[in-house]
């Protein structure tokens, strides 16, 4: 606790006088957490959505506009989750720092190891990300290495107050190291468990800490499940059972409440981002809740 106090007054006299200079729009709720986490008060920062809000579907509303008209910096994630409205976003802001290639937009998935690429986009497949499954927030691992790469570009478009940047990511750094360790740990029992999941969210997940994905709900992806691909689907599970279900914070619980009550197993809400949940604050909040809701389920 000590070392923390510590911590907070070294970045309080590096960033004495600074007032809040770059104004950030992130596209969802993890980024703008994260770019909270490395730029405390010198930034203004908020979200283009909700970790109630589907980051598919979202309409450029002229609010969200305005917002991006005014941005020095667009966090998004990239890997064409924001496709649908995010070009068009870009467009009409009329905001050049912000556009492709520019240093004031910043691509989470450029920076970690895509899961799932596919190198094409088979619309007979359902909504396939052919780059790769951009749902890459939910490994935490993830987020040190994007933390890393947008501290840097902060550093970059605010060079008078890099040495903040960089020690309040090496701070950052340190905490969520210690914090993986700490949730691996508990973990270690859902290693090789099988489960549903509702969508693709969750290959990043499984993939950290050992999750077998032995189904989805989405008959394809992106496509909501019905009765008969739900019924089809609690038959296979007849001869390879799972042990819960895994939704999201925005999507609908009746397909995975239906399948839990006729097969017997748990169907479980997890944040999925920050906000995701009442504990789920901060990034440390979405996975120490993550974490616990997975050990309660297997119960």
């Amino acid at each position: 606790m000590l070392k923390r106090i510590i911590v907070i007054a070294s970045f309080a006299l590096l960033s004495h006088g600074a007032q809040a200079g770059l104004n950030i729009l992130a596209c969802e709720p993890e980024w703008a957490s994260l770019t909270q986490e490395l730029a405390g008060d010198l930034v203004r920062v908020t979200s283009a959505t909700t970790a109630r809000q589907d980051p598919h579907h979202i309409e450029a509303r002229p609010s969200l506009i305005a917002r991006a008209r005014n941005a020095d910096l667009l966090v998004c994630t990239g890997a064409d989750l924001e496709i649908g409205w995010l070009p068009l976003l870009q467009r009409e802001s009329g905001n050049a720092r912000i556009q492709p290639g520019r240093a004031g937009f910043f691509e989470a998935a450029a920076f970690v190891r895509l899961l799932e690429q596919s190198g094409r986009a088979d619309r007979a497949q359902g909504d396939v990300h052919a780059g790769g499954n951009p749902h890459l927030q939910a490994d935490p691992r993830n987020l040190l290495k994007v933390g890393g790469a947008l501290a840097q570009r902060l550093a970059q478009l605010d060079p008078a107050n890099a040495a903040v940047y960089a020690a309040r990511n090496q701070d950052f750094q340190k905490r969520m190291s210690a914090a993986i360790a700490r949730w691996e740990k508990e973990a270690a029992g859902l290693r090789g468990v099988p489960v549903v999941v509702h969508h693709k969210s969750w290959s990043y997940l499984a993939d950290w800490l050992g999750l077998k994905v032995v189904a989805d709900l989405e008959p394809k992806v992106g496509i909501e499940p019905s009765v008969s691909s739900l019924s089809a689907l609690l038959e296979r599970l007849k001869t390879q059972p799972a042990r819960m279900i895994l939704r999201t914070a925005y999507q609908s619980p009746k397909p995975s409440e239906w399948l839990a009550e006729r097969a017997g197993i748990a169907a479980l809400e997890l944040p999925y981002s920050v906000g995701g949940s009442p504990a789920a604050k901060d990034l440390f909040g979405v996975f120490d809740e993550t974490v616990a809701k997975l050990k309660g389920g297997l119960k």
